[in-house]
């Protein structure tokens, strides 16, 4: 876990820089060709910078120990990572549209030899980030991922809207493509932010079936119950979770610890690192303040 959290923070690393170096050669490169859809979408790296910085730093604090204040450690902050940089992408998406649709009617000519000689440099920068951050496990890197692949399709756009310019006078090309690429990206930032959102409310993890789990309890020797169960993630990634197991009266200590390591080995294996499981024999008093149905408390 560890290895993959410094990795992650690496990837992170190399898309801040990447990203802000490239926002100086769009400001010169705007300025250069009269493209104010480029000057535009250099305010918006200037946004991606500050959002893909903070998730490098907080992608790093989150790899912190555990203490006594936050005793699960620091491992929600990358989400929190993740959360700010979809806003901002959200924001910058929210510019790029607009200032499209108002190009729309307002068609403006640009320097297009310019336009194509610095969206390839802005494809080959936004791409290399883009492949460096790909397969992120973290719900940090996965969108600082979108936000790289925002930008790459961006100049993909200015590329192919350049090239035909360059032969033909039709201007509403640039803000056609730029409309379409933004739309499809938004739908893939919302639905990562939707991931973050349910990991702030403490949803159950993501593939991770709570009854296929306690039928699988139940089907172990000398299992009667599992109830009470409780789960959530930290990070989209490790996961906790807390349970009641209620055994057959007559079972033995070997019994129960048995019962427990299978319990425990079915949830190292869905990524599990925080498992608390309460044991109770039939007819014992439970601790549980909401008994599901059907069980009783004595």
């Amino acid at each position: 876990m560890h290895d993959h959290a410094h990795h992650a923070g690496q990837n992170l690393r190399f898309a801040f820089f990447v990203n802000f170096v490239f926002t100086f050669i769009e400001i010169a490169g705007g300025i250069w060709t009269g493209s104010v859809a480029i000057l535009s979408d250099a305010v918006h790296d200037a946004g991606d910078c500050i959002s893909l910085g903070l998730a490098w730093y907080l992608q790093g604090v989150s790899d912190r120990e555990a203490n006594d204040r936050f005793t699960y450690g620091y491992r929600r902050l990358s989400a929190l990572g993740a959360l700010i940089t979809g806003c901002v992408l959200i924001i910058g998406l929210s510019f790029i549209l607009w200032e499209s649709v108002h190009r729309l009617f307002e068609p403006k000519p640009v320097r297009a030899g310019g336009m194509v000689a610095l969206a390839i440099v802005g494809v080959l920068a936004n791409g290399a980030a883009a492949w460096r951050l790909r397969g992120g496990r973290s719900l940090n890197e996965q969108v600082a991922t979108w936000h790289l692949l925002e930008d790459t399709l961006g100049w993909i756009a200015v590329l192919i809207g350049g090239a035909i310019m360059a032969f033909w006078d039709v201007p509403i090309i640039d803000p056609i493509l730029s409309l379409g690429i933004s739309a499809f990206v938004l739908v893939n930032v919302v639905r990562n932010l939707n991931k973050v959102a349910l990991v702030f409310l403490q949803a159950a993890p993501a593939g991770f079936d709570v009854d296929q789990f306690r039928r699988e309890a139940i089907a172990l020797p000398n299992v009667i119950e599992l109830h009470d169960t409780y789960t959530w993630t930290l990070d989209g990634e490790r996961h906790v979770i807390a349970t009641h197991l209620l055994m057959r009266a007559g079972a033995t200590r070997e019994d129960i610890c048995v019962a427990k390591g299978e319990l425990y080995r079915l949830l190292r294996d869905r990524e599990f690192e925080h498992i608390t499981i309460e044991t109770e024999l039939e007819g014992e008093h439970c601790n549980s303040a909401f008994p599901p149905a059907g069980h009783t408390c004595h």
